[in-house]
């Protein structure tokens, strides 16, 4: 029997190299950098609340207490890791909000986790960037959010057309469902199945929807094979009424004003809501948005929390899969107006808004765009072990931290192997450059430099051994004083592309 442990990666999470780290990381600052010049702070919450602080809005309404991870404390308190950014933060500001500045402006990044059955693109474990104002009743706060989306999409690359932030309303919704008869705590179940149904459009058409209404769906729906959903059993009339609805969007904004206005003229709240759309199209218009801020009746967001605009950043291009298929990143944020999340921790009505961004999802399409880079990061200068006596090691080791001293990253090599695996090491850390010193260059005070960059470029050309030999690409001597400002003029071309 085996004493080794297999080393298995959790089903539902991915490991991240040193190049998807650090494009990673580029991607988050020009988000921060966005938000920031819209006036928002950061602020960072934990990764665990109590689950109780999370409320009955879980992100897996199937199965409502199961879709988070959770586990009890010594004090038998439960507690869970967070399945979104926006519930803590709810928390965050009824604990603190007599010190807050009003309306609270804010932004978080941060990794949230999801207890749900993992697949192609979907983890348990992902990184979302939100931005939320706190304390703001006007519809006003939706329209700078949706600009605000607008703007980072474009600062991180996304060209105009290539991109578009949708706006519904989920006041108009429930008008909707008012008029097809789902009012009432009692149609809670059937009216999030009707929400799912439409969430859905984009992937099966209209067609599918309105077997989603109605009695249900088979993933193959001319074999009658696969999964089958069953539906929210409306009649035929009321389905109808749902179709009429998710299609009543049209080019020009005013048409689909008016059309809103016409389905739900019977309900208070879904006129009101049609109110709110019409005032944000104005708003963006007059910011100069229109061409990318568009209202779209088929937007439902998934969580029950949310009360007013809800809005999706949506990326309209299309690229080839691996097997040749047409794909669509299709939806890589959204958020909307929450405006009785914060009120249940206090006493006063709360209002609030905010905006989430799929930060893996979007650095997917960013990478297929080309606006996000994957390549190696450069790593330290390597200064390679030649000699092992505690003499030597104290030269290579004070060599080492003169770079550091200026700046430069650094290494001395800690392994056993000898030259040429030294270089390998060096090759494989992406080096700019390994330093070599032995006895004789230690008598005659110099070192010699290798550029590892320049001379992977020189010896492509290079077949014959012995041309190498004499070539010696990239690799000189230098006098040991002058170490640190060779090895800069070489870390500096590699910083600069050069």
């Amino acid at each position: 029997m085996s004493d080794f442990l297999k080393a298995r990666l959790p089903r539902g999470l991915v490991d991240r190299t040193p190049a998807e780290l650090k494009s990673a990381h580029r991607m988050l600052e020009t988000i921060r950098h966005t938000y920031e010049l819209y006036g928002f702070e950061p602020v960072e919450t934990p990764l665990i609340e109590y689950t109780d602080a999370l409320g009955k809005f879980l992100p897996d309404q199937d199965r409502p207490n199961e879709g988070v991870f959770s586990f009890q404390d010594d004090d038998e308190q439960w507690l869970s890791l967070r399945y979104d950014l926006t519930a803590p933060l709810a928390r965050y500001y009824a604990e603190n909000h007599e010190k807050l500045p009003k309306p609270y402006r804010s932004y978080r990044n941060g990794w949230v986790f999801r207890n749900e059955k993992p697949g192609p693109g979907r983890f348990r474990q992902f990184m979302q960037f939100d931005a939320d104002t706190v304390g703001a009743p006007s519809v006003a706060a939706d329209a700078e959010l949706c600009m605000m989306m607008a703007d980072t999409m474009e600062a991180l690359g996304v060209k105009r057309g290539d991109y578009v932030v949708k706006v519904n309303n989920r006041k108009v919704l429930d008008g909707v469902m008012e008029v097809i008869g789902l009012a009432g705590d009692d149609k809670a179940t059937s009216r999030l199945t009707v929400l799912r149904a439409i969430d859905k459009l984009d992937k099966i058409g209209p067609s599918g929807v309105r077997d989603l209404l109605g009695a249900g769906r088979w993933e193959n729906p001319e074999e009658k094979s696969g999964d089958y959903t069953k539906g929210a059993g409306l009649s035929d009339a009321a389905a109808q009424v749902v179709i009429d609805f998710v299609a009543s969007g049209a080019p020009a904004v005013e048409a689909t004003i008016a059309n809103l206005k016409a389905l739900v003229a019977a309900s208070p709240r879904g006129s009101e809501g049609v109110d709110e759309l019409k005032l944000i199209a104005e708003l963006v218009a007059a910011a100069g948005y229109e061409s990318r801020i568009r209202i779209d009746p088929s937007v439902v967001r998934g969580l029950e929390y949310y009360t007013g605009p809800v809005f999706e950043a949506e990326l309209t291009f299309q690229v080839t899969g691996d097997d040749g298929a047409p794909v669509r990143f299709g939806s890589v944020g959204g958020g909307g107006r929450y405006d009785g999340l914060v009120g249940r921790f206090l006493k006063d009505p709360v209002p609030a808004t905010g905006f989430s961004i799929g930060v893996s999802r979007l650095a997917a399409a960013l990478k297929t765009l080309g606006k996000l880079g994957n390549d190696k990061p450069a790593g330290p200068v390597c200064v390679l072990v030649m000699d092992k006596d505690p003499a030597a090691l104290a030269d290579y080791q004070a060599m080492v931290a003169e770079l550091r001293q200026a700046g430069i990253a650094a290494e001395m090599y800690l392994g056993a192997s000898g030259m040429k695996a030294q270089m390998k090491y060096a090759d494989r850390r992406n080096a700019p450059c390994a330093v070599i010193v032995g006895s004789s260059e230690r008598e005659a005070g110099k070192v010699q430099i290798k550029d590892l960059a320049l001379g992977k470029e020189l010896s492509a050309g290079i077949t014959d051994n012995a041309e190498w030999r004499a070539a010696r690409p990239a690799q000189k001597e230098v006098n040991r004083a002058d170490l640190v400002a060779e090895v800069r003029v070489i870390v500096e071309a590699v910083r600069s592309g050069s």
